[in-house]
């Protein structure tokens, strides 16, 4: 019967409007097939309806390729990756990735190694990772949390290893961090210097070896834990060994050529960092700037 009125198309219009609104928080089951057929039945490619459903399959899509991307099949991850409009879902692709990274610190290389690719060509998306990793740090870092404090660095510390971002960004962390000698803060700077320092040492020698320097009177003044100072005499038989269990970057993960990688200065302290959370929430665009961003997108997806 007619719903007060509303034609068909509004009515089916309503609907998947509602559908869409209630998520996975419950509600009516639509089986996909049916929901596809809907969505196929919405004429306008513009509208916020369509607009909404487009952004929810980007969400899905790019979670699902960052959260299986491995060493063995990272190339077409990055292949499939280029089809997704980044750009519009670069909120969405950032928090997936810090998202996979936090879940599983072991593939941290593997995340920066995509990264990098991926800034090589959209370097807003190297930019903005950047810094919502440094925010996370600083409010781990700030909530005494080592958990978290130790996933954001050895983040940061792969992102320097790809050339993401600048060998400055890690000599900040590192002098941070052994600012106030607690065991923690010791135990997260060794194992960021792990991570970091065969980086650190073909970029920049001098830092390098003022961090090292650093290391070694805090070994001398004894203040601190038996554990701790075995920790730190762990380091620097890692460096003896030419961080040889450590490598800056695997040579399967060795993906972009250093004239095409764009790295990033960011301020460790720099106050006006904005990690733009808005970007991760769906927002309906006016009809002809969806258009003009997806013929955009089309752009740039073909060259790269």
């Amino acid at each position: 019967a007619d719903a007060g009125g509303e034609d068909i198309e509004s009515y089916k219009k309503r609907k998947i409007a509602d559908l869409e609104n209630l998520g996975r928080s419950g509600g009516v089951y639509i089986p996909p097939f049916k929901l596809a057929r809907m969505q196929e039945e919405i004429e306008d490619k513009t509208s916020p309806e369509y607009q909404r459903q487009t952004w929810e399959a980007l969400r899905k899509s790019i979670n699902g390729l960052v959260n299986k991307v491995n060493v063995g099949n990272i190339k077409n991850i990055v292949e499939e990756l280029f089809q997704e409009n980044l750009v519009r879902g670069r909120g969405l692709f950032i928090r997936a990735l810090i998202r996979a990274q936090m879940a599983s610190p072991g593939f941290t290389h593997v995340f920066a190694a995509l990264v990098a690719v991926i800034n090589s060509k959209l370097p807003e998306l190297g930019d903005l990772l950047i810094k919502r990793i440094i925010l996370q740090f600083r409010r781990a870092y700030k909530r005494n949390d080592k958990i978290v404090t130790t996933a954001a660095i050895k983040f940061m510390a792969h992102l320097v290893n790809q050339k993401v971002c600048s060998e400055l960004l890690a000599l900040h962390v590192a002098t941070l961090l052994l600012e106030r000698v607690t065991d923690d803060s010791i135990e997260v700077c060794v194992a960021f210097m792990q991570e970091v320092g065969q980086a650190l040492q073909e970029l920049s020698s001098a830092g390098s070896q003022a961090i090292f320097e650093r290391f070694r009177t805090i070994l001398h003044e004894g203040e601190i834990d038996r554990r701790v100072q075995y920790v730190i005499e762990g380091l620097f038989e890692v460096r003896r060994k030419k961080f040889a269990d450590h490598l800056m970057v695997l040579e399967e993960l060795d993906l972009v050529d250093d004239e095409d990688q764009i790295t990033h200065e960011v301020d460790l302290l720099d106050e006006t960092i904005k990690g733009e959370e808005t970007l991760n929430i769906f927002k309906a665009v006016p009809p002809e700037q969806y258009a003009s961003d997806e013929a955009k997108w089309k752009l740039i997806s073909n060259e790269i």
